[in-house]
């Protein structure tokens, strides 16, 4: 059982790794922190398509993993 959660642990971090670096950056530096970071904070843009798929599949990756570690710590 320990072999298979640690199997699925491996799979899970691959995959998480892959989802976070396909993603965009959300910031652009200093500068789009200060002139327009308001404009992100309070617009209405909504992530669509591609980085919508990404930011859902990251966090569902991420909580998979820690259950995973929690699961593979306790049967270790």
């Amino acid at each position: 059982m320990a072999g298979l959660v640690n199997i699925l642990l491996i799979i899970d971090a691959i995959i998480l790794i892959t989802f976070v670096l396909l993603q965009s950056g959300k910031s652009a530096g200093l500068s789009g922190a200060i002139s327009g970071g308001a404009e992100q904070l309070f617009g209405k843009q909504k992530a669509r398509g591609m980085d919508l798929f990404l930011h859902r599949g990251t966090v569902i990756t991420g909580t998979l993993f820690f259950v995973l570690a929690f699961i593979s710590g306790y049967l270790v």
